[in-house]
This record gives structure tokens, C-alpha cells and sequence, in this order.
């Protein structure tokens, strides 16, 4: 699959904040999120057996170490297999899981016009951020290998008055920050997401809010992220 080209865009100051998720099977959503009405952009992606198939054992045999590294479209692959170290009985499939987040990084760079990127990959078995919030970045790509994946509220069903403080020291689930559990949204395993945040050009009051799903006992996720760097 070709990288995807950046594209420009431009946002009328005065425009209202209505915003809206966009979601295709197609790799060829992903540049919607320039779309000004638009803070979130879902590539409902199946992943290949062969790399699922990979994750699983990575993680079984506690192959994979949480990493945090800088990343180009050209060097990713080769920081990747420097960090993880693979060992005869996990080449192959470290490898595999190398090359699809080396593609990752390329379209990333490609279609926000970045010569690097900030990569974090991690297994977690806990949320990382368990409550619902908005991220002081322009764009963040998720995506969850394995396990539950990110939780996400449309736009038009918070009420942001209750993000942070402003929940008064209550759960999410009862401040008042949505009216029902099924506003709710979440994604789906090997999903490819771009969530736009508060430093967007033009965006301030309508960064994508979310968080961490909860994790059920003995159960992991490997999660990956890319940010600006």
C-alpha cells in the first residue's frame, strides 16, 4: 500500500464546532481528517492473519517491551528491530509486527508532512488514561493490536463543561459529561485512528475527547501511538 500525500487546509475562524467521525475499510479515509467538521477518522482495518497470529505470540512469550523511540519514515523499521532485540524462536514475528508499524509511520509522516515521529508502544494491563479527556496535540494516530481498544464520545454528546475539573471528583459515568452509556464509542482491534486534538489550526473547544478502555483481569493490549513531533 502507497503512503498517503499531505494535504493543506484552511478553517474559517467564525465556522461553528460541529464535528463528526469519518469511517471507511478503506486506507483511504485517513485524509478526511482535514476535513474541518471532522475530529476523528476510523480505518476499520482487518488486520492479516499472519500479523495477528504474531502479536499473539509476541505476547504470550513476553517478547515486547514497552518502547518510546523518534522515527522516520526511512529508519523506522531498522529502530524497531534494534529495540526489540528478536531472538531465533521470534524473528519472524517480530519482524512482521516491524514492518506494519514501519508502513504506519510512513503514511503518518506522509499525511500530516512530518520528517519524523513520536512512536510509543506499549502492553498494558491497566488503562493508561482512564478517564475521558481531550489531548493538547494536533493529531495522534491509535491503533490496538491486541485487545480492547479506545473509547471515544462524538462531539455532540459531550458536555465539556464536566472534562477534568469540572467532573467535581465524579466518575464519567455520572458527572454529567454524557447522558448515556451508549454515547459511548469505541473501536475495534487493528482499527487505525486519527484523533484530532486541541492544537489542531482551528480546533480549540473540539479536540476528540476520550480514553483508555478498561482492561479485564489477566488480560492485555498491545497499543501503539504516533504523534508530532
Amino acid at each position: 500500500m502507497n503512503a498517503l500525500a499531505p494535504l493543506t487546509h484552511s478553517t474559517p475562524a467564525t465556522m461553528q464546532l460541529l464535528r463528526k467521525a469519518a469511517k471507511s475499510t478503506n486506507a483511504n479515509v485517513l485524509p478526511q481528517i482535514y476535513n474541518e467538521d471532522t475530529n476523528i477518522v476510523i480505518w476499520q482495518r482487518s488486520t492479516a492473519e499472519k500479523l495477528t497470529k504474531a502479536v499473539n505470540i509476541l505476547i504470550a512469550i513476553s517478547a515486547l517491551k514497552p518502547l518510546e523511540l523518534a522515527v522516520s519514515p526511512n529508519d523506522a523499521f531498522e529502530q524497531l528491530i534494534k529495540a526489540l532485540k528478536p531472538e531465533d524462536n521470534n524473528s519472524d514475528e517480530v519482524n512482521t509486527l516491524c514492518e506494519d508499524i514501519a508502513l504506519l509511520v510512513e503514511m503518518f509522516c506522509c499525511l500530516c508532512d512530518l520528517k519524523r515521529a513520536g512512536l510509543r508502544l506499549k502492553v498494558l494491563d491497566k488503562p493508561m488514561c482512564p478517564r475521558f479527556h481531550v489531548d493538547k496535540i494536533p493529531c495522534r494516530l491509535v491503533t490496538t493490536y491486541h485487545g480492547v481498544a479506545t473509547q471515544w464520545l462524538n462531539h455532540s454528546d459531550v458536555n465539556r463543561s464536566k472534562l477534568g475539573a469540572g467532573n467535581l471528583g465524579k466518575p464519567d459515568e455520572e458527572s454529567g459529561l454524557f447522558k448515556s452509556l451508549s454515547n459511548i464509542n469505541q473501536l475495534q482491534q487493528g482499527d487505525v485512528a486519527l484523533l484530532k486534538g486541541e492544537y489542531w489550526d482551528d480546533n480549540e473547544g473540539a479536540g476528540l475527547v476520550h480514553r483508555s478502555p478498561p482492561v479485564a483481569a489477566n488480560e492485555q493490549r498491545l497499543l501503539l501511538t504516533l504523534d508530532f513531533i
